[in-house]
Formats: structure tokens, sequence, C-alpha cells
């Protein structure tokens, strides 16, 4: 298959095109992609939305941010909008590359290595890279919305109402349970079905498809209910 028939079959021939990408690895172009989609939502929050009222309302939002004086929520403030946009485009660029890399020999260590699933590295790799494209639809649509909205009615932690915690008032419930919801997203499970997918093509005959879900599920459903704890703890 081409580069071009890979990224579009990710979409509509995830088996065919997942087994083709098992036999040649490549991850390049679709990090790539995933980096520059990021990049212009980074670009998009910067020129419509501005750092200075994104902080302002995170500082609004976290209760652990109340105890701090009018001078040093200003000086939060003059920081955010100094180096805002220089931490957001330096959390794609590296971000992405790091989480992708961890993300893949966690898998392999599950699914190749206790499930006996005997892919390599760069296989699993590729599978990460390519199943994170359904991050350039969101990428897209976050950006549509930002300009369809004006700048205050725009909540920047869940621009798209794709998640249960888009539905929930995090002001007045529970910290976990809202950042537990908001993790129930449809392309975060969109990504994860289409891991499962690649794992079980790389794999063969060696790993069900079942099993390779349950390798990719487990994991992140663990780091989930990691994250809101922390934030039900901390904000």
């Amino acid at each position: 298959m081409g580069e071009f028939s890979r990224l579009t079959g990710v979409f509509f021939e995830p088996s065919k095109t997942f087994a083709d990408i098992a036999q040649r690895p490549t991850w390049i172009i679709p990090m790539l992609i995933v980096l520059l989609s990021g990049m212009g939502v980074m670009t998009a929050i910067s020129q419509h939305i501005g750092w200075e009222r994104i902080t302002r309302q995170q500082l609004e939002t976290n209760t652990m941010t109340q105890r701090l004086t009018p001078e040093q929520k200003e000086e939060a403030v003059a920081r955010s909008v100094k180096f805002g946009a220089m931490q957001g485009y330096a959390g794609v660029i590296l971000g992405v590359p790091i989480a992708d890399v961890i993300i893949a020999a966690v898998l392999l260590g599950i699914a190749g290595g206790i499930m006996s699933g005997g892919m390599r590295f760069k296989q699993v790799f590729a599978v990460v890279c390519y199943s994170g494209l359904p991050g350039v639809i969101s990428a897209i649509l976050t950006v549509v919305v930002m300009f369809l909205k004006k700048p205050d009615d725009i909540d920047i932690q869940n621009p798209l109402a794709f998640n249960l915690g888009a539905f929930m008032d995090p002001a007045t419930g529970s910290k976990f349970v809202h950042s537990l919801a908001s993790s129930m997203d449809l392309f975060m499970i969109w990504t994860i079905l289409l891991i499962a997918t690649g794992l079980k093509a790389a794999a063969g005959k060696r790993l069900t498809f079942t099993g390779a879900l349950v390798a990719v599920a487990v994991p992140w459903a663990i780091l989930i209910l990691a994250k809101s704890a922390i934030v039900g703890a901390f904000t």
C-alpha cells in the first residue's frame, strides 16, 4: 500500500491497512501529520483565545489556586502570556513522540512479552503512530469550534462534546468524576480500537483481537484512574 492508501485505510479498512503496516512498519508521515495538527491547535489557541484568558479560567476553577493572593495570580497570568505559546508548542513537538515511544514500549511488554505476541518494537511503534490519526480529526474540529464560538464561551479543557465530561459542570461536581468522564472520549476509544487492531495484525495468530484489546485497555484504564485521582486531590 502507498502512504496515502495507508492514511485513508486506517479509517476505512483498518484490518487490511495494519496488516500492511505490520509487514513494512513506517511512522514518519503519520507522526508529522499529528504534530502539524497539534501545532495548528496551539496556533488557534494563541490567536483566538489567548493564554491570558486560559490562565484566568484555570485559576478560577482550580480550588488550590484560590489561596493565591491577587498579586500571585497576576504573576501567574503574566508568566502564561510570556511563555504559554512556547510551552504549548514544545509540549506538542516533544510530548507526542515521547508519549508514542512510551506507549509502544508498554504495549510491547504486555502484548509482545506477557501475551507472547512476538511483535517487534518497530511494528508496535508504527501501529501507535498511525492509530493517532483520529486525533487529527479531533484537532480540526477543535479549531473549527474555536472560531465558531466566542473566546469566553470555550472550555479549553473540553472544547468538543464528544465525552461525558462535556455535559458536567466541574465547578459544582466531583473533580475526580469529571476527569474520569472527560477521559471517556470518542476519539480516545477510537484510537484504542485501532491500536488493538494493529497489535492483532502484527502478532497474527499468536494474539486474538480480544487479547490485543485487553493489552491496550488495561494500562489506559490504570492511567486515567491515576490521573483522575490526582486531579481530584489537587485541583
